[in-house]
């Protein structure tokens, strides 16, 4: 189980991981964090959006600088603009002193604008014109001002539909969503289901634990809310608690509400699967089958509710059935493709200008450059070189020109930048980098058509000043 917790004092979320689907999500966040582009993430209400935020911040260049949030839907519609660009004294009945926007205390830093969607048309003019360094002016104003701040933005709405419908503009979106990331929902993790009830259960119920039955009942629930609601469900059971242990009856009756919130006869239902017989577990799996594993649209087909859907599967074993073709964790901009750095353990050989020969391991690689560590040697500042290397699955070397970025020469590591690369050449290492990327989680973007310059292969008359 692994644990992720903010710096923030004032945000008591954590993360505890025992899913793998989250392990890998969060390694996207913290890849994400490294890079300068703006980040949305999308989830549902409960599943720790902001929590994601400070991971990025934590984890990002910026980590030292400050974290600033705001939550958009929780303003009035006509302080919004105040709050996020400030004013100055007199700009409007009230402003008795000139107050900095969020914007300028988040400056170097990054600032969270949780619930974006909620955002009005018109400030949504001015904030993308703000995401595109352009300068702006507190309300009542003259004086310019210019950030640099880093967005993370979140919501729980469909910004594509909201784009759609007019509610959105669908120019703010693309320039928000240079990296997406899509938290699962927890009805799609059960490990961690287990494992953060037990977790909130030991923060405040010292000698409580959870039967194997109670666990197994709290992992069939759907949890609209997600986490937050989870924590809720096990304060009240804890509270109710008769002896040391919680069993499936007292977690149960806790869920009782929120079955019947469904509209749906709770009774009549189950009354009604009990009277089926063995038939019925192979009629369930037939309609996830065609739904490819969707339990939703499955429990649509079969007339049941989704909660009840999931109880069944607990009872014949198909409790770890769930999408056979898992939805992307996020997307990525074309554009942030190029930049992306990918995880790699290659030999890469170095030849300078000069004719000296360096062996290391690429670290990192990306199709703007790679990272190295193992040098055996002192490379010069800015030095130019040829770098070779293989990739799996592929039978030939590369050979890309190249240029030294950074050096960091005690610990055998540099940073290294490609200047010049044959346009065949560029074309399979972005190909492989993209499909590193899908296996990753990513949902690829495509890139615009252009046509493509032909260049000579790597010389040291091309290494790029």
């Amino acid at each position: 189980m692994t644990r992720i917790t903010s710096d923030n004092p004032d945000d008591g979320t954590e993360f505890i991981i025992a899913s793998e689907i989250m392990r890998k999500f969060m390694a996207m966040a913290q890849r994400v964090a490294c890079h300068m582009g703006t980040v949305l993430v999308i989830g549902e209400t409960g599943t720790g959006k902001e929590t994601i935020a400070h991971t990025i911040h934590e984890h990002s260049l910026r980590c030292s600088k400050p974290f600033v949030a705001i939550n958009c839907a929780a303003l009035p519609e006509h302080l919004v603009e105040s709050e996020l660009f400030g004013y100055e004294k007199g700009a409007f009945s009230g402003a008795d002193v000139a107050k900095p926007g969020l914007f300028e205390m988040a400056n170097t830093g990054t600032i969270f604008l949780d619930e974006i969607g909620e955002l009005d048309l018109k400030v949504q003019v001015k904030l993308l014109r703000v995401l595109d360094r352009a300068p702006y002016y507190r309300l009542g104003g003259h004086k310019k001002i210019i950030t640099d701040v880093r967005v993370v933005a979140a919501t729980n709405r469909n910004l594509k539909e909201e784009v759609r419908a007019g509610r959105f503009r669908k120019d703010l979106y693309h320039r928000l969503n240079q990296f997406e990331l899509c938290v699962p929902p927890l009805r799609d993790r059960p490990e961690d289901i287990a494992a953060l009830a037990e977790h909130f259960l030991a923060q405040y119920g010292e000698g409580l634990k959870f039967s194997c039955d109670a666990l197994r009942v709290l992992q069939a629930y759907a949890w609209p809310g997600n986490v937050r609601e989870l924590q809720n469900v096990v304060n009240k059971v804890m509270v109710l608690a008769q002896g040391s242990e919680i069993g499936a009856p007292e977690v149960r009756q806790e869920l009782r509400e929120d079955d019947e919130d469904d509209g749906i006869e709770t009774d009549q239902l189950t009354s009604s699967v009990l009277q089926l017989d063995s038939v019925e577990a192979e009629v369930i799996k037939k309609a996830l089958e065609k739904t490819g594993g969707h339990r939703g649209e499955a429990a649509k087909t079969l007339g049941i509710s989704r909660r009840t859907l999931s109880r069944r599967l607990r009872e014949y074993g198909f409790a770890s059935t769930r999408r056979t073709a898992q939805s992307p964790l996020g997307s990525i901009g074309y554009q942030q493709q190029r930049d992306l750095r990918v995880p790699v353990r290659i030999p890469m050989t170095l030849q300078t200008e000069d004719g000296r020969e360096f062996i290391c391991t690429a670290v990192d690689l990306s199709a703007g450059g790679v990272g190295v560590e193992g040098l055996n040697g002192i490379l010069d500042q800015q030095c130019k070189m040829i770098v070779r290397f293989q990739l799996p699955d592929f039978d030939v070397p590369f050979e890309v020109a190249a240029r030294l970025a950074w050096a960091d020469n005690t610990q055998g590591r540099a940073g290294i930048y490609f200047t010049d690369v044959v346009p065949a050449v560029r074309q399979e290492i972005l190909q492989w980098l993209r499909q590193q990327m899908v296996s990753e989680g990513w949902s690829i973007q495509p890139e615009p058509v252009e046509p493509l310059a032909v260049l000579p292969g790597p010389t040291w008359a091309n290494v790029a000043q």
